[in-house]
């Protein structure tokens, strides 16, 4: 079979983009693959990956200090993982494989796969008309809904991961200055991908569905249906490239709260029905690791730990606050709920409650935030810094200060009450949970007893709470899933108002508290979807899936 060589220079920029597929170095194809197949006992033949199926593109990818690579790469597009989709241009994934980097031969036969959820606004969106890594037909970039992070990476003697931002390196500078960057109002700094340094997986870029398994809506032209695509990757072991074993889901945002419900919910048989349903491969679709930047989840608790957090900010829309009766109401619940889960807090913390929520989040996560911040900046830029934040008490090398004084550095609040449940249902939560021709409908009870739409009932629909289940990473925890993944990198900016930043706390401590490997940390001063240490997610693969021992062992 002739492959097409397609010469172009570009910059790829993110992961998961649905320009394109989510791919790093890693993920292995000889560039003389054989005609014949193995079909692994997990696969039908309709769910057979076609190795000879590749385009082989060329592009520049720039790296983290500004080097541009010449990276030669196989291209498969728009492969379908189930044996019957509802609608194949949705139910689809792209895989890149490098095969040189800068003249050099790469070898991903072993490598870890890196598994993208780009989910924009919890809406469908498509890869078929990907051209190629951060590429579509039209040739045009694309920004949230499209966002993400791509990667091309390998190792050339040593690991090389060619990463960087999806829109440079001043859009951190930019978020954190306070300017929105994107122009529908969300963040461009998404996914694990911006500026990543070395190491890297190989990366599949699957088409972005809804939370989970929900690849499209019931409604002309959508219908909820689970996914199988860590089947579809499993089942191909033996032919599709990399190591099968080792797969790390990634995602921002509602792709994170996505990634973090893949890595928590392996194997879960509540899926069962609906993967039969769909003819997923007969095949595990457990995560080795996780990655999730900003994780929307949680959502039917969410309204109460949002008012917890930001309950007596501004919201930015109106520079008033919100209503302290709804407010009040909403805290409460949260309080119920953290005292439901008996969670003891990292670090030998203890219980977590509503009572001493605002002191775990200063002393474990806020301050040590702050403190690597200031500690990275020159003496000169951290009085400046100082003099302009008072709140802040600099003291031999670390930073204090209190929750009250760090919502009002923060300042205003993004939504207003409920921020996710809305009494007039205008959320795109609300939109999440439509059904046939219902745009939207209410997901919580005191979303629907506070219905201001004129709702013949004010209940929350029968089939709903199924549904919370199959979405929420905090019920498989809970019920301890065996299937999940052991290995956790979350991460957050502490200007986030997108959620409470309780609700990446609380899916920390819950793993932690099961004993799994959690790697937690805010982002200082930084907005939704930022990503400042993505060198350091590379080298965090490396590491817990085996890679770097593999590559010592083999020089």
């Amino acid at each position: 079979m002739k492959h097409r060589a397609v010469k172009r220079r570009t910059v790829v920029m993110g992961i998961g983009a649905t320009a394109g597929v989510a791919v790093a170095g890693g993920f292995a194809l000889s560039a003389n693959a054989s005609g014949t197949s193995s079909k692994s006992s997990g696969a039908s033949d309709s769910l057979v990956f076609d190795k000879d199926a590749y385009t082989e593109l060329t592009t520049t990818i720039t790296d983290a200090d500004g080097t541009g690579h010449t990276v030669v790469y196989h291209f498969w597009k728009a492969v379908t993982y189930v044996a019957s989709p509802v609608d194949a241009k949705y139910q689809s994934l792209n895989v890149s494989v490098p095969v040189k980097i800068d003249g050099k031969a790469v070898d991903a036969t072993n490598a870890p796969i890196v598994l993208a959820n780009a989910v924009g606004g919890y809406m469908p969106s498509s890869v078929a008309d990907a051209t190629g890594v951060g590429r579509r037909r039209d040739d045009r970039r694309h920004a949230h809904g499209r966002r993400g992070w791509q990667c091309l990476s390998q190792r050339v003697g040593r690991p090389l991961g060619l990463w960087q931002r999806r829109h440079g390196r001043g859009a951190v500078r930019r978020q954190r200055d306070g300017e929105r960057p994107g122009r529908d109002g969300q963040p461009r700094e998404a996914g694990p991908g911006g500026g990543l340094r070395r190491r890297g997986a190989r990366c599949a870029r699957p088409d972005p569905h809804r939370l989970r398994r929900h690849v499209l809506r019931h409604r002309p032209g959508r219908h909820r249906r689970p996914e199988g695509r860590g089947r579809y990757v499993r089942a191909n072991k033996g032919v599709i490239p990399g190591n099968t074993d080792r797969i790390v889901s990634t995602g921002t945002s509602a792709g994170g709260a996505l990634s973090s419900l893949l890595g928590a919910s392996g194997d879960s048989p509540i899926y069962d029905k609906y993967l039969k349903e769909l003819g997923a491969a007969d095949a595990s679709d457990a995560t080795f690791a996780t990655g999730a930047w900003c994780p929307i989840t949680d959502l039917e608790h969410a309204d109460g730990a949002y008012e917890f957090n930001w309950g007596a900010n501004v919201t930015a829309s109106t520079v008033k606050v919100v209503d302290q009766t709804v407010s009040k109401a909403l805290r409460a619940q949260f309080a119920e709920y953290q005292a439901s889960l008996r969670l003891r807090g990292l670090n030998g913390f203890g219980p977590l409650t509503a009572r001493n929520y605002d002191e775990y989040m200063v002393e474990t996560y806020l301050q040590p935030s702050a403190t690597k911040y200031l500690a990275a900046l020159s003496e000169a830029d951290r009085a400046t810094y100082l003099a302009a934040n008072t709140f802040i008490t600099w003291s031999g090398g670390k930073a204090t200060f209190t929750w009250a004084d760090f919502l009002t550095h923060v300042g205003a609040r993004k939504k207003t009450t409920p921020a996710f449940d809305a009494f007039d249902l205008s959320s795109g939560e609300n939109n999440e949970f439509g059904v046939g021709t219902t745009e939207a409908r209410h997901f919580t009870a005191y979303g629907a007893k506070n219905d201001t739409t004129g709702l013949a009932t004010k209940r929350v629909a029968s089939d709903i709470a199924e549904k919370l289940d199959l979405m929420n990473p905090m019920h498989h925890i809970g019920e301890e899933n065996p299937g999940r993944s052991r290995h956790w990198w979350i991460r957050l900016g502490t200007k986030d108002s997108d959620t409470s930043l309780t609700v990446s706390a609380n899916l920390a401590a819950a793993l932690d508290n099961l004993g799994d490997d959690v790697n937690h940390l805010y982002y200082w001063d930084e907005g939704h979807g930022s990503n400042v240490d993505p060198g350091d997610f590379l080298t965090w693969i490396a590491k817990v899936t085996g890679d770097s021992k593999r590559r010592r062992s083999a020089k």
